[in-house]
């Protein structure tokens, strides 16, 4: 993956500081539009993308590497320091164990892209379920196959991916009903797909709407410390809302992380 670089005219600051001048950091991300994936002649976009982009910046970071992975490598390859951090993923407790995260950047609730009309009615795990004939795409490791998981759903009505374009692929194709995924993601999807529909729900469980945040190696404390005095800044501010509306993320999943944002 190409290198873009980000020329800054910042002065130093203690959070500069605590980078160690660090002047370039290494960034996986995975093809998730609207947060992050591929544009044409290999640059990475999307909402996450630009977030990261304005945060590093503000420390002093001049070049960003970007590292195109596929989810399973995500947390693997930033524990082992194949790249510096990840771009934001949902924070589970599981998740926790393994590698550090920054304070929420969002919070998103869940859904299903159907067919258009969904001729299945399917607009919950459960109604999954109840349909026997239904089958549902997954990723495996992301919250969505989890709570799938949870609800009950049998190893028979789920079709594994080893990401969204092959899940949207197979959706389009008729080889699955539905796609789980985040329901900002969804409604990305059908923009580009006038044949899909996309379906929010409430998530299971508690009802409440999960926190997604980078991630870094539990060794790398200086980089999670001022990615996170950084993002108390800058979450919440004009900037920051209208950089996110470009992509679709709005203030229902913005509010509850910058209520949070002294957290963490």
């Amino acid at each position: 993956m190409e290198t873009e670089n980000l020329k800054s005219h910042a002065s130093t600051t203690s959070e500069n500081l605590s980078l160690k001048t660090r002047d370039k950091l290494r960034i996986a991300y995975i093809d998730e539009p609207p947060f992050y994936w591929t544009g044409e002649n290999n640059t990475v976009k999307g909402s996450d993308i630009e977030l990261a982009e304005v945060v590093l910046r503000a420390l002093g970071v001049t070049s960003i590497e970007y590292q195109h992975t596929t989810f399973e490598e995500l947390l693997p390859g930033v524990q082992a320091g194949r790249w510096d951090m990840n771009v934001p993923i949902f924070i589970t407790p599981e998740r926790t164990n393994d590698v550090a995260f920054s304070i929420p950047v969002w919070a998103l609730g869940d859904g299903f892209v159907v067919h258009r009309g969904n001729p299945k009615g399917l607009v919950s795990y459960e109604t999954v379920i109840k349909r026997g004939d239904a089958r549902l795409g997954v990723i495996p490791g992301q919250v969505e196959f989890g709570a799938a998981k949870k609800a009950g759903m049998s190893d028979n009505q789920l079709v594994i991916f080893n990401n969204q374009p092959d899940a949207v692929a197979a959706l389009l194709a008729g080889d699955i009903d539905a796609f789980a995924a985040t329901a900002v993601g969804n409604r990305a999807i059908v923009e580009h797909n006038r044949g899909l529909e996309a379906v929010s729900f409430e998530n299971v469980g508690d009802g409440k709407v999960p926190f997604g945040g980078l991630s870094f190696s539990k060794t790398n404390h200086d980089l999670l410390q001022s990615v996170n005095a950084q993002l108390r800044k800058y979450l919440g501010s004009a900037d920051h809302r209208t950089r996110m509306a470009k992509y679709g993320i709005t203030k229902t999943e913005i509010d509850s992380v910058v209520a949070n944002k002294g957290t963490g």
